[in-house]
């Protein structure tokens, strides 16, 4: 291979790049798509870059946004990635050829509850992806109060903001990385999946994206103007500061990071509704605000109104989502069933419910069926909920049941866990807390597989879904077609989720 083969150079909008060529897939790595977001852009919408001089190397990974570490009990789970420098609102490309043309595109925005994580995380390489023929993305955008903190002031959804800047720059340049930015789908999971399903929601987002993947997340984790405002007043508490921006603006960065990470510890360990309203439920205190104007509704709503109807969507959760929660904290074991009961009637089910949960699941432990029902209130009926309310859009559903708990620490088929099967990155060692030592190909085969077809051709392999027959793609080694599974759970919630 040529040099020039090796570090292959692209034209974008805003100067020269040089990436590189490993295997058959170029990468272009810490490419910024927004200017810093400090100094006079801190806690306002995303600038446009600075145009550069001369080739600018692109192989490695940019900085990271301002954010702290997981909680103890999730860091085995997910290795954090920090990289210092201010130009943080940056992503990365992989592309089977710059020289192509015509290529669909995968921009991924990734998870982890609007406090953790970046594009530049292992297991979201996007090599697979290149090798069949897709341009995959995975952005930065800014995370916690610096992205999400809502005042009531002129300035809200900063981390939405990011997001869309980074498709403006996916629409104006991945041309030049062999993308056609007509065929663009937009991935998330997680925050990551409740972003995307933000994004279909909002008018500012209209035309930059043609098809959308929801895992494990959807619309119901938005917040009011009312729960915004108490959030950053008690962040502003925190910080001995007014609940102003230009105050909490002045605040040194690592002690606003400490600071909203001690808020968010707070909801999580003492969920007290009358302090917290329904973020005793929901534990996300920093979330995309209804702001009325960035975020003029909220997206179910939207959705009812024909919001992004035309915008074929793959939305989906895995089987034991809240398994990650209860297994990582240590506590699945420690459910009794009076914990099992206070714990339903919060989320609004009664005796007869959790009887009808554990009818199903006749050897299961309480914490068993408290999984199961916190992983519906969470993850799944919010999923449905999405889908319902696009009526006759193109909607498919899907369920991701690999593995079995006895196969990864007992966490199963928990929540984050398809991820490495979605991106064919099995192999990376920092996945196998989360997905077991011996890790299926033929799953990641089936997953990667599944995602592929729907990002080329939008149709993932079965039947779309309706309120008739609810098909639903459940995905293991294989693709298995079921109309609407476990649907006497599901109706269940009528009226409550």
């Amino acid at each position: 291979m040529s040099d020039s083969m090796q570090s292959p150079v692209v034209t974008i909008s805003s100067g020269r790049l040089a990436g590189r060529t490993s295997n058959g897939v170029t990468s272009f790595l810490g490419v910024p798509y927004a200017a810093a977001p400090f100094g006079e852009n801190r806690m306002r919408p995303p600038q446009p870059v600075e145009p550069w001089s001369g080739t600018r190397s692109a192989t490695d990974y940019g900085p990271t946004v301002p954010k702290g570490d997981y909680p103890p009990n999730y860091q085995p789970l997910f290795r954090e990635v920090v990289i210092p420098g201010e130009e943080c609102l940056n992503l990365n490309v992989w592309t089977p050829d710059p020289g192509a043309g015509g290529l669909p595109v995968l921009v991924w925005i990734h998870g982890g509850s609007f406090m953790n994580g970046s594009g530049s995380i292992g297991e979201y390489d996007g090599s697979a992806f290149a090798r069949d023929g897709i341009v995959c993305v995975t952005i930065n955008y800014r995370l916690s109060a610096e992205g999400f903190l809502y005042l009531g002031d002129d300035v809200a959804n900063l981390g939405l903001l990011d997001q869309i800047a980074a498709l403006r720059w996916v629409r104006d340049n991945i041309a030049a990385f062999g993308g056609d930015p007509s065929r663009v789908t937009v991935a998330g999971e997680s925050a990551g999946a409740m972003s995307v399903t933000t994004l279909l929601s909002m008018p500012l987002a209209d035309g930059l994206f043609a098809r959308a993947i929801i895992q494990s997340g959807a619309g119901a984790h938005t917040l009011t103007p009312e729960q915004g405002r108490l959030v950053g007043g008690y962040l502003a508490e925190g910080l001995g500061v007014p609940p102003v921006r230009e105050a909490i603006a002045g605040v040194p960065i690592d002690k606003l990071v400490r600071t909203a990470s001690d808020l968010v510890a707070a909801v999580q360990t003492t969920p007290d509704p009358a302090k917290w309203g329904t973020l005793a439920l929901s534990l996300l205190p920093f979330a995309p605000t209804v702001d009325g104007d960035v975020l003029p509704a909220a997206p179910v709503d939207a959705f009812t109104t024909g919001q992004s109807r035309d915008v074929p969507l793959l939305v989906g959760s895995t089987r034991d989502e809240a398994r990650l929660f209860l297994v990582a904290a240590g506590t699945i074991d420690l459910v009794d069933d009076a914990i099992l009961g206070a714990s339903a009637a919060a989320y609004g089910l009664g005796h007869d419910a959790v009887a009808r949960y554990r009818a199903n699941r006749p050897d299961a432990s309480a914490g068993d069926v408290l999984a199961a029902l916190i992983s519906d209130w969470f993850f799944r009926i919010p999923a449905l909920r999405v889908a319902e309310a696009r009526g006759d859009g193109d909607t498919w559903v899907y369920r991701f049941d690999h593995p079995d708990p006895s196969a990864n620490h007992n966490l199963g088929a928990a929540h984050s866990v398809e991820i490495p099967f979605v991106f064919d990155t099995i192999g990376r060692p920092e996945a196998r807390p989360r997905i077991g030592d011996s890790p299926s190909q033929a799953v990641a085969d089936t997953t990667h597989g599944t995602w592929v077809s729907f990002i080329v051709h939008g149709d993932p392999g079965w039947s779309r879904y309706d309120q008739e027959r609810r098909a639903t793609g459940l995905l293991t080694d294989k693709v298995t077609e079921a109309a609407d599974p476990a649907g006497d759970e599901r109706a269940l919630w009528d009226g409550i989720r």
